[in-house]
């Protein structure tokens, strides 16, 4: 199958217990699948020309905002003097966490990792387990090279703005049990697996951990999450997996590129702890080398607004557990006696190039789920513009960003 392409103007996608809605406005074209999968769309933009054009060219002109959570910091000149203003910015179903604003600043001097149980003060590990909400900026560029699972405590912002911050070749990050976390502008890559062990998760306990299956961030049972401009890629199993009656997520602005199971929200299609999960998904740019899971969602809640899928080898989006879906979507997750019953449909969408769509289920789930939105979209001739500067940032302190 050949590499695929769409827009993404506006995709709400809710799994009630067992039923989801999708709605987006984008443009798409069909074609075989020859894995297997029941359906499998392919979703072509309408001026993938100039977004390729545009992400090749490194921009040199004025401060340029494309997106309303983006207008919300990013021109600011003096933004290193209020970085607290960036929690104030969210938007989606994560607009409530505030990360370590109202907190002290904690500033991460050393990449070192070479002690998971006792970590030194001025390193990532030292500065997430605190009890206390921190805002976590570094003092220089610099790779962290995790030993082990970095796990996180409550209230904490790690904010990577005005230096270029890399969590490669080692362990990810774990959000687990816990609420109120930021993580901005930071490059996560080339995470493996490790074989667990006793991991101090806080200053006063120190627990038993089994082997890491590799995920760049894992959500397991926590709120209140936003994670902003990031740059992911290449890690042993996913990108960002959310499990576990994990809810009030917002992911935006980040860059995803050569992998391939990118994004998990829900466990399994047997458990129905997930079934109140909600999760937004705006202003994201899918890139290069990219297979699956765009993401893939079960039991819950799931907005998906002006996103761009570039590239993608099986599917974009996918949903199961007797999806509902007023979507122009990629993969439905069952037999097709079983998914033809199912909400399926095509709203407001633009087809290129011979595409077309075929419906299942209510077709007027878009009006009835239209009240559901909580980021309006943009025409999807707008969405290369808004994901021009998706990904890690070079910000300049002095300058806007």
């Amino acid at each position: 199958m050949g590499t695929s392409k769409f827009t993404n103007c506006f995709l709400l996608f809710v799994l009630v217990t067992l039923a989801s809605i999708i709605i987006p406005t984008l443009a798409a074209s069909v074609v075989d699948d020859n894995r297997g999968l029941d359906r499998v769309h392919d979703l072509m933009p309408l001026n993938m020309t100039s977004r390729r054009e545009l992400r090749g060219r490194r921009y040199r002109g004025p401060c340029m905002a494309t997106n309303v959570i983006d207008q919300c910091w990013r021109c600011d000149p003096n933004w290193a003097n209020n970085r607290m203003r960036l929690a104030d910015c969210g938007q989606g179903f994560g607009r409530s966490a505030k990360g370590g604003k109202g907190g002290q600043f904690y500033v991460v001097t050393d990449p070192s990792d070479d002690n998971w149980q006792e970590p030194r003060p001025g390193t990532l590990r030292h500065a997430v387990i605190q009890k206390v909400p921190l805002w976590i900026i570094f003092a220089r560029s610099m790779t962290i090279k995790l030993s082990k699972e970095l796990i996180m405590q409550s209230d904490k912002t790690i904010d990577g703005r005005g230096v270029s911050v890399h969590i490669a070749y080692g362990s990810g990050i774990t959000i687990q049990f816990i609420q109120n976390i930021i993580i901005h502008n930071i490059h996560i890559h080339d995470i493996v697996t490790d074989s667990g062990g006793m991991i101090r998760d806080s200053v006063d306990h120190i627990g038993f951990r089994t082997a890491n299956e590799g995920d760049g961030i894992s959500i397991f049972g926590s709120r209140d999450i936003w994670l902003d401009h990031l740059s992911m890629s290449k890690c042993s199993d996913g990108l960002i997996d959310a499990v576990q009656a994990s809810t009030g997520i917002t992911i935006s602005n980040c860059h995803f590129t050569d992998h391939d199971k990118v994004l998990l929200f829900g466990a399994s299609d047997i458990t129905q702890v997930d079934k109140d999960m909600k999760v937004t998904v705006a202003f994201n740019h899918f890139g290069k080398r990219l297979v699956q899971r765009m993401p893939r969602c079960r039991s819950g809640f799931f907005h998906l607004v002006n996103n761009d899928y570039t590239h993608w080898e099986m599917y974009a989006i996918g949903g199961s557990h007797e999806a509902t879906i007023i979507s122009r979507v990629t993969h439905r997750d069952a037999p097709i006696a079983e998914w033809s019953t199912w909400t399926w449909v095509s709203d407001g969408d633009i087809f290129l190039n011979g595409a077309k769509f075929v419906p299942s289920g209510n077709p007027d789930g878009a009006r009835i789920y239209a009240s559901l939105e909580l980021i309006k979209p943009a025409p999807a001739t707008q969405v290369s513009l808004m994901t021009r500067f998706a990904g890690h940032l070079g910000c300049r302190i002095g300058r806007p960003c």
